[in-house]
């Protein structure tokens, strides 16, 4: 990681920066989701929330209940004037209060292609 400098009011402030380790862009969206996970004591934990940030490999989440890193979810994508789409297994890769990052994991085949067919017909990348 390295440092960089931002202003904050009339002073510089040091800063850590995150690097960027996805394999793939995320370009922004906003859409429904539910979220589902079995905790360490067999408690089914549920929330549901937004996308905010898509591609094949992961997905950026605001919801409305918390989770850790390291959690693994099945997840329902609402993508729009779709049928929802299942996400068989995704494991939580960082989290900021209610919002976090997961990668996918495991997809069965027809969903994976649903989901690559709904980013190349609905999201350009901007790189």
């Amino acid at each position: 990681m390295k440092r960089a400098q931002i202003a904050s009011g009339n002073r510089l402030q040091s800063v850590l920066e995150t690097p960027n380790r996805r394999q793939s862009h995320r370009p922004p969206v906003e859409f429904g989701l539910m979220y589902s996970a079995q905790n360490g004591s067999g408690d089914v934990l549920m929330g549901d929330g937004m996308v905010t940030d898509l591609s094949s490999t992961g997905l950026g989440v605001r919801g409305n209940t918390l989770v850790r890193p390291g959690m693994e979810l099945m997840i329902f994508l609402y993508l729009p004037g779709q049928d929802p789409l299942f996400v068989m297994e995704t494991r939580v890769a960082w989290t900021s209060g209610h919002r976090f990052g997961v990668e996918i994991l495991k997809m069965n085949l027809r969903e994976q292609n649903r989901l690559r067919y709904f980013l190349r017909s609905n999201l350009t990348s901007s790189d």
